[in-house]
């Protein structure tokens, strides 16, 4: 028993088979999964597209492209050159033979006048013993045409006589032979699926003068070349195997090289704060990268300079407008406290008879602007101290409740309360929230129309894990110019307040992860909206 001793390459090549293979069907699947999204989600193949276009897509794409291209170049080149080389060793081969088959063909005297007696219609079983001995002797097939292209022996008879090929030459070997007058030609032939390579010669007398045209079929040089090219491809197939596993591997290596480098950065400018001191990259090569990392570096200096001249001029800014809103609010009572002294030190220098009422008269009105500044001071104060949060977990009807227990004395309020059954326990300042129903509900009573009874309704709902509550009045409402800037600091509808106060509202209520809206309409009312979410 035998058994043949399969080399490394031999052994090998199952790997690269399976592995090719592998990768056509990942591209197959690729390309699949890209048209159902082509046909189903144009958006969705965008999206992947342009994020195929990263760096690191960039970089791999290129490695394999390059890798494909150059298996496909080289594939290429070498197969043209084995064909080529092929098609000139077949060729000079031929012409080798076909030297030694016209010489030996017509060092036969009686081969020609063989061809004569087969013209007169003589018996040619000897003509074709003497072919098939010659064809013997030298190892090729050999068929013999007369002049007028009719065969006249062949070393396979059988070929003919069955009519697997014709009788008679190759139209094109003969017109290259006959009209051009060619001492040889070599052509492609095709029986069935079998093709090979026919080279045709003319035989002649001593006088030159040709008598039949000699013909060599060459049927191995196909599978031959057909044989090499697959060995090459099959050793080309198992090398790019490697070289692309190889190429993976360096180009994951440089993309992560160079993808890290711009993480890092990346990592840094999304790290950049104006509140916050910046901290600049230490790179050390003097590369591409390094010449990125150096503007980055005098980015973030200048931006630290700028942020705190924008920190030095928004404080400064800051203190202006806080300055002249003070002094605006305070400017306001101060200017009826001097007209009422003055009136009454007037009055009294007169001995005016009704200065005891003139005096009581100018002490209500001086209680009233001073408790006016109070009022002013602490709500300055309040907005300083927004910030300073204690939160605690408590139940929002704790600071409902009491609130509708003192506006329902009102005698010139009609307050409606719809409370929920269940507690609507939440986590925020207590005190603050006290302070934005406390707003809401004295700029609804102080948004009543005149001689129009005032109502307000407070209603609570709850959406998903979130409470609703609503705030309504039947009052003025706010005007269409006046709806975008409610909720700005200093802004105010009314004659006299800070407009602190739904600013403060704002913020109370977006601290405590909730969100606060309204819906007006002119001479219809107003409805504030403030959502909470629950602690469940």
């Amino acid at each position: 028993m035998t058994r043949k001793n399969e080399s490394v390459l031999e052994t090998i090549t199952l790997f690269s088979y399976i592995f090719c293979a592998f990768l056509f069907l990942v591209a197959l699947i690729q390309l699949f999964s890209n048209l159902l999204n082509l046909v189903l989600n144009k958006g969705l193949l965008k999206k992947r597209l342009k994020f195929s276009t990263s760096i690191r897509g960039q970089i791999h794409n290129t490695f394999i492209l390059i890798t494909l291209l150059s298996f496909v170049v080289i594939g290429i080149a070498t197969i043209s050159f084995f064909i080529k080389r092929f098609e000139d060793s077949n060729s000079e081969h031929l012409g080798r033979t076909m030297n030694i088959m016209v010489n030996e063909m017509q060092s036969r005297k009686e081969i020609g006048s063989l061809v004569y007696e087969q013209a007169d219609s003589l018996n040619s079983q000897r003509l074709e013993d003497i072919i098939k001995r010659v064809a013997d002797i030298h190892g090729v097939d050999v068929n013999i045409f007369n002049f007028r292209g009719s065969l006249l022996a062949s070393s396979q008879p059988d070929i003919y006589r069955k009519g697997v090929l014709s009788m008679q030459i190759d139209p094109r070997a003969y017109y290259y032979l006959f009209r051009l007058r060619r001492i040889e030609h070599t052509q492609k032939e095709k029986v069935a699926d079998l093709k090979y390579t026919n080279m045709y010669a003319p035989l002649r007398n001593d006088d030159g003068s040709f008598y039949a045209y000699l013909s060599i079929p060459y049927f191995t040089s196909e599978q031959v070349l057909n044989e090499e090219i697959s060995r090459f491809l099959i050793t080309l197939i198992n090398l790019n195997a490697f070289i692309f596993l190889i190429t993976g591997l360096v180009a994951l290596l440089i993309t992560n090289r160079i993808t890290h480098s711009f993480a890092l950065i990346r990592d840094k400018l999304m790290q950049v704060n104006l509140s916050k001191h910046n901290e600049m990259i230490v790179w050390e090569k003097n590369d591409e990268i390094g010449s990125l990392v150096a503007e980055y570096n005098k980015m973030v200096t200048k931006l630290q300079l700028s942020a705190d001249a924008l920190a030095k001029s928004e404080r400064q800014e800051a203190w202006r407008e806080m300055a002249r809103q003070v002094a605006h609010e305070i400017k306001n009572p101060l200017t009826p406290m001097k007209l009422s002294l003055q009136y009454l030190q007037k009055a009294i220098d007169n001995n005016s008879p009704n200065v005891q009422q003139l005096t009581f008269n100018v002490s209500k009105t001086l209680v009233e602007q001073i408790d006016h500044l109070s009022k002013i001071a602490a709500d300055f104060s309040q907005f300083a101290n927004i910030n300073q949060v204690q939160t605690e977990i408590f139940d929002l009807h704790e600071v409902i409740r009491p609130l509708i227990v003192i506006y329902s004395k009102n005698p010139d309020v009609e307050l409606i309360w719809q409370p929920l059954s269940q507690s609507l326990d939440i986590f925020a300042d207590k005190t603050h929230m006290n302070r934005v129903f406390t707003n809401l509900f004295g700029n609804a009573i102080e948004a009543a129309r005149p001689n129009i009874p005032f109502k307000m309704a407070v209603k609570e709902r709850i959406h998903g894990d979130k409470v609703i509550v609503t705030v309504a009045d039947n009052g003025v409402g706010i005007s269409e110019e006046m709806q975008s800037k409610i909720f700005i600091p200093n802004f105010t509808t009314k004659s006299s307040g800070t407009g602190l106060g739904l600013a403060m509202c704002k913020t109370i209520v977006e601290q405590a992860g909730g969100e606060i809206t309204f819906e007006t309409a002119v001479n219809k009312g107003t409805s504030f909206h403030i959502e909470l979410p629950l602690i469940r």
